[in-house]
């Protein structure tokens, strides 16, 4: 396949380093138009205020991203949060802190045994059911009614 001359500039590695160091200066002086404005677009292709525009358009765009995203951050900024009287009582954190009753421990089919926390117990599952849960084991002689 034949090679198509290219006629466009040729850009010396010298004069991109000069372009992006001049860019940065304006950039951090703030000396240059607002990306895609009149002005901007005004400016030669290789005016360094150029590059410095579209240095800080490419830096707000990491800060904020796009536009509808920095409306929406600004709007959450302003949203006020909700006033301490309208949180949680006293007595709703009070409920929510008390302990919660223990999980039972249940063995599974097909499973070895399993220890059950804080005892020395181990539940075992054998023939299809759950052999040694409370209401399978024989009560001592002390808890049976008497007769």
């Amino acid at each position: 396949m034949p090679t198509v001359p290219y006629d466009g500039p040729h850009i010396d590695p010298a004069d991109a380093v000069q372009l992006w160091a001049e860019a940065r200066t304006l950039y951090f002086a703030g000396d240059f138009p607002k990306y895609a404005s009149p002005a901007w677009l005004a400016l030669h292709p290789d005016d360094p205020k150029r590059l410095a525009g579209a240095l800080d358009a490419a830096e707000m765009w990491r800060k904020y991203g796009d536009e509808e995203e920095l409306i929406r951050f600004l709007r959450d900024a302003r949203t006020p949060l909700t006033p301490l009287w309208a949180r949680r009582t006293e007595a709703e954190l009070a409920e929510l802190a008390k302990p919660k009753p223990p999980h039972e421990v249940v063995a599974t089919p097909g499973w070895p045994p399993i220890r059950v926390p804080g005892t020395h117990m181990w539940r075992h599952h054998l023939d299809g059911r759950q052999v040694d849960l409370p209401h399978n084991r024989p009560r001592p002689a002390h808890y049976q009614e008497a007769a």
